[in-house]
């Protein structure tokens, strides 16, 4: 039996310089064969290489170092099998010089990986025409997606800050952390929070660009823009407006569930002109509306939508509004009546 009392990192630490006597070689590679020591094997390399200092990284490696220590094992076994002559022990010593290469080569290898950058993996969340995406991001985030939005998020949660890329519109449910802001990036300006609930619509091609809070406060950043210089601090129930196509910005008091009734699949209307309302009905009910009579666009409508199909918003339509309508294959054409 080994004895107990041997300096097994001493030992160790000539074994893999290789400068074990025969005896000292003999008790190395026994203790590299006894499997119940494994424990104060890796205790002692840990020690040694910190010493180095070159640190054995923890969890990452366990599979890695336990696949040397089985090849050692195997070979030593193979060892302890065969007759013990002078051409043996030239054997097994070459071997000890291998292992011993291996062992290092392993634990700088992954060292030197630890050190190289690791790129950031994304993740893209679609909610197509005619539907609302429901999601929770790796900070347990609650997110709903509005018809024809797309957003891009990374799932690597030990990042300095929580980010994603919006297309569309969605609310958020940001769970609360000082440490870590959470910024919605848009192509106009970014809205930046540690923990709210607020809705953000920035649909390419639409006339405005809307962020809408609910609870707490957010920042709306237009650093590095040449549109404004200044960020703008929201209130709970303000609402920031950005219009890309004249630049302007304002920010108003609005009754906050008008703007984020369509996550529970309902549309509230006040006083909103056709033109809006048809994108509106394009997106929920993914349909293509076109318009043969301009002037209509600017007819102003107020009303709820719900459970109710294309058609029957349509024949509503029809009964408020002096427009008609007709389906060609497809496509449903508006026409003033």
């Amino acid at each position: 039996m080994m004895n107990d009392k041997i300096d097994i990192k001493k030992l160790l630490g000539k074994y893999l310089k290789g400068d074990c006597s025969r005896a000292e070689l003999d008790t190395a590679l026994g203790l590299l064969g006894d499997f119940s020591r494994r424990g104060e094997l890796r205790q002692a390399l840990s020690e040694f290489w910190d010493e180095e200092p070159v640190k054995i990284p923890g969890q990452d490696s366990e599979e890695d170092f336990e696949a040397i220590l089985d090849q050692l094992h195997h070979r030593i076994r193979l060892q302890k099998e065969s007759k013990v002559s002078i051409g043996i022990r030239k054997k097994v010593l070459a071997f000890s010089k291998i292992a011993a290469v291996l062992l290092l080569g392993l634990f700088l290898g992954i060292v030197i990986q630890r050190l190289k950058p690791v790129e950031e993996v994304y993740y893209t969340s679609i909610a197509p025409k005619g539907s609302i995406s429901q999601l929770v991001l790796p900070d347990s985030t609650m997110v709903y997606l509005n018809a024809g939005s797309e957003i891009r998020y990374s799932a690597e949660v030990r990042n300095r800050k929580r980010e994603v890329f919006l297309q569309g519109e969605a609310w958020f449910e940001v769970v609360k952390n000082d440490k870590k802001p959470f910024v919605v990036h848009t192509p106009w300006y970014q809205v930046q929070v540690t923990g709210t609930k607020f809705n953000v619509k920035a649909y390419p091609g639409d006339e405005t660009i809307a962020t809408t809070l609910e609870e707490g406060s957010v920042q709306v950043l237009f650093a590095g823009s040449r549109l404004l210089r200044e960020n703008k601090q929201l209130q709970p129930g303000e609402q920031l407006v950005y219009r890309p196509q004249n630049r302007t910005l304002t920010v108003k008091k609005v009754n906050t569930h008008f703007y984020t009734s369509w996550k529970d699949n309902k549309l509230i209307f006040i006083n909103m002109n056709l033109k809006d309302l048809i994108l509106l009905l394009e997106r929920k009910y993914g349909v293509d509306i076109e318009v043969t009579d301009n002037v209509v666009l600017d007819y102003h409508y107020d009303g709820t939508i719900k459970n109710e199909s294309i058609l029957e918003v349509l024949d509503l339509l029809r009964e408020t509004l002096p427009v008609k309508y007709k389906i060609e294959g497809q496509t449903i054409y508006i026409t003033k009546k």
